[in-house]
């Protein structure tokens, strides 16, 4: 199957034009008219991924997160970026990445981020009403029913696989409205609160955000990683609805980069 035929699937339900302009999501290393016979999905491009890659043998490896973000200079394999674009182009694997674009479409990122904490009546928490319908950054939602804050906060940390869960002042004892941002949401901390979201779920947070709600939400830092694996799963389906007689395989190999230790 062409890569063309496969990216035609995907930009289907992220189209390349919802990306931002800093991003460099699409096609980042290969020919759209190749043939190829077996895909790999991760988070990330790392060398261990087209290790994997090269094993399994697949020949386009699909991620979130695009390995070249900013303009290449040189090409000497100087560090790991450098490294995965040389190594991919000699082993004639093609990269493609899904990034901004699937954060702000429709039933995109945040959405099945949300769904799988459990939140439902989801609406979009920033939205882009330029790019269309639906379209935007985050969403908010309900819970069931109001459950200890502190009790949500663990489970969720369970169900993501956290390390460790940062949070700010537990402003609620108990929580329903929650609003979710996949990866970096410290800018959306405005719109979680004029949406009236008890808690707050992104990852990137810094210092001052945990301070920035001033007692009017509870904001958690739930890993960029681990807020953004459900890309492999959202990318699978993409696969496995449009594209069934092409082989497609999770990575085992896309692992969080960043590392725990517990004292």
């Amino acid at each position: 199957m062409k890569i063309k035929e496969i990216t035609d699937a995907i930009e289907r339900f992220a189209p390349l034009a919802l990306q931002e302009g800093y991003d460099n999501a699409g096609l980042v290393v290969g020919d759209p008219e190749r043939e190829v016979g077996r895909a790999l999905l991760a988070v990330d491009v790392t060398e261990e991924v087209l290790a994997e890659a090269e094993r399994e043998g697949c020949d386009l490896v699909v991620t979130h997160h695009p390995i070249v973000f900013h303009p290449l200079k040189r090409l000497n394999e100087a560090d790991y970026v450098q490294r995965c674009v040389a190594r991919a182009v000699r082993r004639d694997i093609a990269l493609y990445a899904c990034h901004t674009n699937l954060d702000s479409t429709p039933n995109g990122m945040s959405w099945r981020l949300a769904s799988e904490l459990g939140i439902g009546s989801l609406r979009v928490l920033a939205p882009s009403p330029d790019k269309g319908e639906g379209v935007g950054f985050g969403v908010v939602g309900e819970l069931p029913e109001a459950v200890p804050t502190l009790d949500y906060l663990r489970e969720a940390g369970r169900r993501l696989r956290v390390g460790a869960l940062r949070h700010s002042r537990i402003v609620h004892e108990r929580v329903r409205r929650v609003a979710v941002c996949t990866g970096a949401g410290g800018s959306l901390l405005g719109e979680a609160l004029r949406a009236g979201a008890e808690l707050y779920l992104t990852a990137d947070l810094k210092y001052n955000d945990f301070m920035a709600p001033s007692g009017r939400l509870t904001v958690a830092d739930i890993g960029h990683f681990e807020s953004e694996y459900c890309a492999i799963e959202i990318l699978f389906e993409i696969f496995s609805k449009n594209l069934r007689t092409f082989a497609v395989r999770k990575s085992r190999c896309s692992c969080n980069p960043v590392n725990y230790l517990c004292l």
